[in-house]
């Protein structure tokens, strides 16, 4: 079968056995292409493993899902109280990371990876359910208020994901971003663009130092950051302002489950309820034998790339 993987640094589609061993067989319909692949990628991260950790498919009896790729092991300390996203395999439980990923035409994952679509969600759409997770773990862990503003720093797919999630709920929206195309993306779904004024939330999709300094500038006294990019370099503080602030700084990784729903469910469900979701923020698809194109695209934020998908 095809997989896309890197090699020597570059994006390329192999062919590949198909997988085998213990668990279901997904016919993958979509794979959305990640910063953090194309972080990854840059760095020059040894990844050997098929690329791909936003996906959706079908399974051999027809049945639509998107995937959680994640294989916690579920018996150390982080995953026996429930907080699986915090288990001690780090990196080395991801799909498309440390295990192969959803850019290919099939995988096979434990049934408990599976997150069933609602009806009416296609596969072709469902890569998203992944990301929109991530936005929502992370706001579960702040405290918003429905009767306050909230502003996002950084409009890529995780930031406007973020909107997604959250415009209805809040007060007022304001999402902070660099280019006209994450502009229009963060209007449709919901939010003002840019402007001035301080917030009790303000949430970080940026990941670097001048964002930061930025969600400071923003947050009033006594707020809350969330620290939801992925922070691949150091970052450099302006910590006097955060203690006269007195700020709250709250980091988020991943997804896992609340009480009885997961992340990922509750995900999937936002997105079947909202259709602009998938029609905003999904800009660019491509056959999985051009992914080589597909990842320039992804690179190319200033020519309207916000998510990019490949379908096999």
């Amino acid at each position: 079968m095809r997989a896309v993987r890197t090699l020597s640094g570059h994006v390329q589609v192999v062919d590949v056995a198909p997988p085998q061993g213990d668990g279901i067989r997904v016919r993958i319909r979509s794979a959305g292409i990640c910063s953090s692949d194309l972080h990854l990628i840059a760095a020059g991260w040894p990844i050997t493993s098929t690329l791909g950790h936003e996906m959706a498919g079908e399974l051999s009896n027809g049945t639509r899902v998107a995937i959680e790729p994640i294989a916690p092991c579920g018996h150390c300390d982080s995953c026996t109280r429930g907080e699986y996203a915090l288990c001690r395999r780090g990196a080395g439980m991801i799909y498309g990371v440390s295990h192969d990923g959803g850019m290919a035409d099939e995988i096979i994952v434990p049934a408990r990876c599976l997150v069933r679509l609602p009806d009416g969600l296609r596969p072709s759409d469902a890569c998203l359910v992944e990301p929109l997770a991530v936005a929502l773990h992370g706001l579960r862990r702040v405290p918003l208020n429905p009767r306050e503003p909230m502003a996002i720093v950084g409009a890529g797919s995780l930031g406007l994901c973020t909107a997604a999630m959250a415009s209805g709920y809040v007060s007022g929206l304001t999402v902070f971003a660099r280019h006209d195309a994450q502009r229009e993306a963060a209007v449709r779904l919901g939010a003002q663009v840019d402007g001035s004024g301080e917030f009790p939330v303000v949430v970080d999709c940026a990941g670097t130092t001048e964002a930061m300094a930025h969600c400071v500038t923003l947050c009033r006294p006594g707020g809350t950051i969330l620290m939801l990019a992925t922070y691949w370099q150091s970052l450099t503080i302006p910590a006097l302002e955060i203690g006269m602030k007195s700020l709250r700084l709250v980091a988020s990784s991943l997804y896992d489950q609340c009480g009885l729903s997961r992340d990922v469910d509750v995900a999937a469900a936002a997105l079947a309820a909202n259709p602009l979701i998938a029609s905003t923020l999904i800009t660019h698809r491509f056959p999985i034998d051009a992914a080589p194109e597909a990842f320039q695209m992804a690179n190319n934020r200033a020519a309207g790339a916000i998510k990019v998908v490949l379908e096999p």
